[in-house]
């Protein structure tokens, strides 16, 4: 009997046991975080005097200062650039300016000179020739334009002093070719009316048929039935 409870005892067979500590458990976790914590700060503790031995930490900041340094600079550099750069942008612009100002004015005083040479030729033509009388036609200027008008321009005069007034009309025609055939036109209105003292200076424009070469304009001042003045020109 004996022997078959020490078999039973010595085989797989027998009864299990379980040895448990008497410690509990939050006991056992509160020791390891003790034992963590206290690796830890060793751990901490190495890597900052292993830092100091090797002179990692004064090398950074050294490092650090130097980089701030040029970082400096350069700002300072970038903000000379961007002052100078501003600078000349302002400079560009009141050029720019300037020269647009001198391009207006250049092309106002051409448009003053231009005015000024038509005056000038207007008034030449007013001065009264030796011996000359009545009414007469002065500066009968034509000129085509893109083919497709015609603009003119008549100066009429009475060269004397305290002339009577003049009650007539203007007759222009146009002569040349039409299709390769001879051609002629009045103003599209007829004869326009005149009436003046001194001078008067009259212009038009006409338009002109297609395929028309202008190559005489004329121009008659007519009082009544009697024909005062005439003059014409070729293109």
């Amino acid at each position: 009997m004996r022997f078959r409870l020490l078999r039973r005892r010595l085989t797989i067979s027998a009864p299990r046991m379980a040895v448990r500590s008497a410690m509990p458990w939050p006991l056992r976790w509160a020791g390891a975080a003790i034992v963590l914590g206290f690796c830890a700060a060793i751990a901490l503790w190495a890597f900052e005097f292993g830092k100091d031995i090797a002179g990692l930490e004064s090398g950074n900041k050294e490092e650090l200062l130097k980089l701030r340094g040029e970082m400096s600079k350069l700002r300072d550099e970038r903000d000379k650039a961007q002052s100078v750069f501003n600078t000349s942008a302002s400079l560009i612009t009141a050029e720019k300016a300037t020269q647009e100002r001198m391009i207006a004015q250049i092309k106002a005083l051409e448009v003053e000179n231009r005015a000024l040479r038509d005056d000038l030729g207007f008034f030449e033509k007013l001065i009264p020739t030796h011996g000359a009388e009545g009414v007469a036609i002065r500066g009968l200027q034509a000129e085509v334009l893109s083919g497709s008008q015609l603009k003119w321009q008549i100066l009429v005069i009475q060269p004397v002093k305290n002339a009577p007034e003049f009650r007539g009309k203007l007759e222009v025609s146009i002569a040349g070719t039409l299709n390769g055939k001879p051609w002629m036109m009045e103003l599209p209105g007829g004869a326009q009316a005149l009436q003046f003292r001194q001078y008067r200076r009259i212009e038009g424009m006409v338009d002109l048929p297609a395929q028309a070469v202008v190559k005489n304009v004329s121009a008659k001042v007519v009082e009544g039935t009697a024909t005062r003045a005439v003059q014409s020109i070729k293109l």
